[in-house]
């Protein structure tokens, strides 16, 4: 997969060299480009925003800037993701709809976020354009955001994870259920025991404590 990001903060992706996803690159998995707006910028002031049309508190960025700058990524291969509080909200289905993509454009906006000509743009040439969000409440930018949908998304993908049996052990996360609670050793940490069921040796009955347990999770997390 061949993931780009269009923001002004670069430095925000440098996790993206770190643990897995620094291994998904290395064994040519997963590809990550990352392209700084200003850089297209056509003024000497390297000016990406404005103040909005009708006004109002803030400033937009400007699609003169993001056209430069998105123009040259995107292809028919190509799911352009804009980063906005009014978008759809992330979550594990869309994850692993994204994980079976071959080629995701983060655009990663700033202020008050992005002139609306850009998606409409887009959409009118026949590109896959998702507006999304990963919760209700607002982010100093869309690199905190694409970051916290790429590792979502790219552990998905067959090679990324060491054990691949630990996405089948999270596939009733599909169905809206939290993670059974874990535990190792020691046995007994500050007087609080391992509960008696983990060490039975009976996995069908453990299927069912941690089944029974995720549930339970879910109920309390409402």
């Amino acid at each position: 997969m061949k993931i780009d990001a269009v923001t002004i903060f670069p430095e925000y992706f440098a996790p993206l060299k770190l643990s897995l996803l620094g291994k998904a690159q290395e064994s040519g998995i997963v590809e990550f480009g990352i392209h700084d707006l200003r850089s297209f910028a056509t003024n000497v002031h390297n000016q990406v925003d404005d103040t909005p049309y009708g006004g109002g508190a803030g400033m937009v960025m400007m699609p003169e800037v993001w056209g430069k700058a998105l123009d040259p990524l995107m292809s028919a291969q190509s799911d352009l993701i804009i980063l906005t509080p009014a978008g759809r909200r992330f979550d594990q289905p869309m994850a692993a709809k994204f994980s079976k993509a071959s080629h995701l454009v983060f655009a990663c906006g700033r202020y008050e976020g992005i002139d609306d000509r850009v998606r409409q743009h887009y959409l009118s040439k026949n590109h896959r354009v998702h507006e999304v969000s990963i919760g209700d409440y607002v982010l100093g930018g869309g690199e905190v955001a694409s970051l916290v949908m790429i590792e979502a998304i790219t552990r998905l993908i067959p090679g990324v994870l060491g054990n691949p049996e630990s996405l089948a052990e999270e596939s009733h996360n599909q169905e809206g259920y939290l993670e059974y609670p874990s535990f190792t050793k020691p046995q007994n940490w500050r007087d609080i025991p391992v509960p008696e069921i983990l060490l039975s040796g009976n996995h069908g009955e453990i299927a069912k404590w941690r089944a029974a347990q995720a549930i339970e999770r879910a109920k309390e997390n409402l």
